[in-house]
């Protein structure tokens, strides 16, 4: 494998073929997908390097003081044989990545092979393809957050730490000076915290990017603006807290510090920078200085770090792993953005030029990422399988009036797009509705005429005289009451999602294969819109490849809606992401091969390319910070000199060598349900096929998935069709 390295003696840095490590045991084997550089603490070692030996005495006395006790104990000759010996080998460079587990050691449950983690540590988390490390420097990386983002976990942890140190509350102010990369990030993690920041840097495109994060005012040092801007947020009382988070050898900080904080106020120092307190400055106001010790509890403690002994909770709340896994939530739920601070993406190949071009100034960042060779995304956003339908089916049953249907669940969908058209249906006699809550069942009975209302799910799908049940229930049980329906021989009307995960719809599946049942519909409703049939209609066959674009402006939710449960409900998108790959998937006449997928900070708007085997396309956004005026979706199909246009189900056009526009009458949207429920009583009746094949359905379930796996890894995701 490769590793980036530097030689201390003369400076020389390289990326160097070194034998991959073992993988011990309590701890993983990782394969780094991106891993960052800190242009703090990893330049200042590089620079160093191509010191003089003086040079290097100088900046390091507290080597020199070591080298002099050896000198007292060994001797001269001794004493530089082990000097230059180790000057002249080879070290380790980096500290903070993100990568997929390759191998689990001995002792270890949390993760597993495939799984993304972010991992730190300068003697764990290095520049190279391949890193053991131990379980309390890993965590496992949530849901949706791109490894980019995650690689910035260990500074993140740096950050967060010097910030607990300083104990902030809300509707304190606080003083950041230095605003280089953990600079940037102490202020949104204090923002998030509910306390206003004033930043100090000298640099004006530093000050500008840390007020666009949060900060209140941004100035140089020198000037008059950082005081004037603490002076009008504190009613000239002095900030509460100031964080130094600047590096090199002036004194300004420290002094400045002093300056602004107000009487008793609380000063971390988090970088390292010269240290020389102003006695009287510090005396007279009775400064609490403190220093945050890298990052957090368990940092240098070899049973802590390496042999895993955890600190218990309880008297020590917020360990370095705990720091790690707290901060890339914070990213995951957008509290923090790291991707404004990226200033360049280097291929790991091109670290020593990478490196070179940062010492000499050429290139100026916040932060560098190293991105590693192609095989690490893949591994990174493994295949997602999509199971095979097997299933020996019973035989179908004579045509049968009136149709006895059940519904599992009555809430908002249920109630206003499902019921009301069933309701108007003859030949559907609505026979039990089953809820958790006996009060909810009673008024749906009332509304909407069921014969009975009951909270016993068994005694529905122990009922022989019903024919069909309708899952409407919340996403997490769509699986578990769809498998218990389907063993129970009914048909299985199952409102989206089908599956939140793999497990999930294989178990629906083995339902399907044990029972012989077969009878399942997902509500995918737009494939069965008029205006969107018609559409495909006019547009007609086509020969060759076509490129689809569908706009979703979701809009954002509620405060307090059940969709924002992702831990339990699952995201956003793997709720409904399956009404528009269905569609997609629909008017190209095939199942997708292959999902790529990447977001916006904290996921909330996505960009989807489903990739087709004729190589067709079809790319969704899906964005929830759009205009709510805007129509919510907007679909365009291009191919072989022809375009579809759908206007958010109200208006549809086809262009041609005919052109075809539908009405331009105002018309109610419809989005198909009521043609769907349509399709499913009289498949139910007459026992013929139902509407859509069980294996579109189970396809698009798994693309849904996939895309959660391609935000994880951030490499195309393959949908690999079992045999």
């Amino acid at each position: 494998m490769k590793q980036v390295v530097q030689n201390y003696k003369s400076g020389e840095l390289a990326v160097l073929d070194v034998p991959v490590p073992g993988c011990k045991p309590g701890g993983v084997l990782v394969r780094t997908a991106y891993s960052l550089i800190s242009t703090g603490t990893e330049l200042m070692k590089v620079s160093e390097a191509g010191m003089s030996m003086l040079g290097k005495a100088r900046s390091r006395p507290d080597q020199v003081a070591k080298v002099m006790q050896s000198v007292a104990t060994n001797g001269v000759p001794a004493t530089y044989r082990k000097v230059m010996g180790k000057l002249d080998s080879y070290t380790p460079l980096g500290y903070s990545l993100c990568g997929v587990v390759e191998q689990v050691g001995a002792g270890i449950d949390d993760v597993k092979v495939g799984d993304l983690v972010s991992c730190a540590g300068n003697e764990h988390a290095l520049h190279a393809e391949l890193n053991w490390v131990p379980k309390n420097l890993y965590v496992p990386v949530p849901d949706g957050l791109a490894p980019r983002h995650a690689a910035f976990g260990t500074v993140g942890s740096i950050a967060m730490q010097g910030v607990r140190q300083g104990e902030p509350q809300l509707g304190e102010v606080a003083l950041v000076i230095g605003l280089g990369l953990i600079g940037q990030l102490v202020v949104q993690l204090l923002s998030a915290a509910g306390v206003r920041v004033v930043g100090a840097d000298p640099d004006p495109v530093r000050c500008e990017l840390a007020e666009r994060l949060g900060a209140a005012a941004c100035g140089d040092p020198a000037s008059a603006a950082v005081e004037a801007a603490v002076a009008e947020l504190t009613d000239g009382h002095g900030v509460d807290q100031v964080y130094l988070a600047a590096g090199g050898g002036t004194n300004q900080p420290v002094e400045l510090a002093a300056r602004l904080c107000r009487d008793r106020g609380r000063v971390v120092d988090i970088g390292k920078c010269r240290l020389d307190l102003p006695w009287n400055a510090y005396y007279e106001k009775e400064l609490d200085v403190r220093f945050s010790r890298s990052y957090g509890p368990g940092r240098y403690d070899p049973e802590y770090e390496l042999e895993g002994r955890d600190y218990p909770i309880g008297y020590v709340r917020w360990t370095e792993r705990r720091n790690l896994a707290c901060f890339l939530d914070l990213l995951a739920r957008g509290r923090v953005d790291v991707e404004p601070l990226v200033s360049h993406v280097a291929d790991f190949d091109d670290a020593v030029e990478t490196y070179r071009r940062l010492k000499e100034g050429e290139l100026k960042a916040v932060a560098v990422l190293f991105r590693y060779p192609e095989h690490t995304a893949e591994a990174a956003a493994p295949a997602v399988a999509v199971p095979a339908v097997n299933v020996q089916r019973n035989p179908t049953r004579a045509a049968k009036t009136p149709v006895r249907l059940a519904f599992v669940g009555a809430g908002n969908y249920a109630t206003s797009m499902l019921l009301p058209h069933l309701t108007q249906r003859d030949g559907v006699e609505l026979s039990t509705v089953v809820t958790t809550t006996a009060l909810s069942a009673a008024n749906a009975q009332r509304k909407f005429g069921f014969a009975e209302a009951t909270t016993d799910l068994d005694a529905v799908l122990g009922d022989k005289s019903i024919d069909a049940v309708f899952v409407v229930t919340r996403h997490s049980s769509h699986a578990e009451l769809t498998r218990q329906a389907l063993l129970a021989g009914k048909t299985v009307f199952v409102e989206k999602p089908l599956a939140l995960t793999e497990d999930e719809l294989a178990g629906v599946l083995a339902a399907v294969e044990e029972s012989g049942n077969d009878r399942l519909q997902v509500g995918f409703n737009r494939r069965f819109a008029p205006l969107l049939q018609e559409a495909r209609e006019r547009f007609g066959a086509r020969s060759g490849p076509a490129s689809l674009r569908y706009l979703v402006n979701a809009g954002r939710l509620q405060h307090g809606s059940w969709y924002l449960q992702q831990g339990t409900e699952g995201s956003r998108f793997a709720g409904e992401g399956g009404h528009f790959i269905d569609t997609a998937s629909w008017l190209l006449g095939s199942d997708p091969v292959s999902v790529y997928s990447v977001a916006t900070s904290g996921n909330e708007d996505l960009q989807i390319v489903l990739r087709y085997p004729d190589e067709s396309t079809a790319t969704i956004s899906y964005v929830t910070t759009g205009a709510a005026g805007f129509p919510k979706e907007t679909l365009d199909l291009v191919a072989d000199g022809k375009v579809l246009r759908l206007d958010d189900f109200v208006r549809a056009s086809v262009y041609g060598p005919k052109k075809w526009v539908s009405s331009r009458l105002p018309k109610a949207r419809d989005k198909g349900q009521n043609a769907e429920l349509a399709a499913f009583i009289k498949a139910v009746r007459t026992g013929g096929p139902m509407p859509v094949p069980l294996e579109s359905l189970v396809a698009t379930t798994a693309a849904t998935l996939a895309v959660q796996a391609g935000l994880a890894g951030g490499a195309p995701v393959t949908l690999a069709r079992a045999r």
